[in-house]
C-alpha cells in the first residue's frame, strides 16, 4: 500500500474512533440511561463510569490533534484496547456473547488505525535507549 492509503486509513479510523470514545465519554459523564444500566450492569462501580467518561474525551481531543503528540497517542491507543478489551470480557460474561458486536467492530478499526499510524509514524525507540 502507498502511503496516501495509509494516511486515508489512519485518518478514517482516528476520526471514526475519537467520535466513538467522545459520544460513550459524554454518555457515561451525563449518565445516560442505556450506557449508565449496561455498565452498572456488568458490575463496574459509579466512581468508575465518571472517571473513565473523563478519560475517553480527553483521549478523543487529544485524537483529533493532527501531526502532534505522537507518543501519547500510543498511550491512546493502548487505554481503547485495554477498553475494548474489558468491556468485550465483561459482556461475555454477563450479558452474552451477542452483545458483543459492538467491540468487535471498534476493535477491528482500532486495530486498522493502529496498523496504519504504526506505518506512518514508526517511533524509533532504540535511539532513546542508546542516550542511557
Amino acid at each position: 500500500m502507498t502511503n496516501t492509503t495509509y494516511q486515508k486509513i489512519y485518518l478514517g479510523g482516528r476520526i471514526f474512533m475519537a467520535i466513538w470514545f467522545a459520544i460513550s465519554g459524554f454518555f457515561e459523564l451525563s449518565r445516560n440511561p442505556v450506557v449508565w444500566n449496561i455498565t452498572l450492569k456488568l458490575g463496574y462501580p459509579e466512581h468508575f463510569i465518571y472517571i473513565l467518561g473523563v478519560f475517553k474525551i480527553c483521549a478523543s481531543i487529544l485524537f483529533f490533534l493532527p501531526n502532534r503528540f505522537d507518543r501519547l497517542k500510543e498511550w491512546i491507543f493502548a487505554g481503547m484496547f485495554f477498553d475494548i478489551t474489558f468491556a468485550f470480557f465483561s459482556k461475555v460474561a454477563v450479558l452474552g456473547i451477542p452483545s458483543t458486536m459492538d467491540t468487535m467492530v471498534a476493535f477491528a478499526v482500532l486495530f486498522l488505525t493502529y496498523y496504519a499510524f504504526n506505518k506512518l509514524y514508526r517511533a524509533d525507540y532504540t535511539s532513546a535507549l542508546s542516550q542511557i
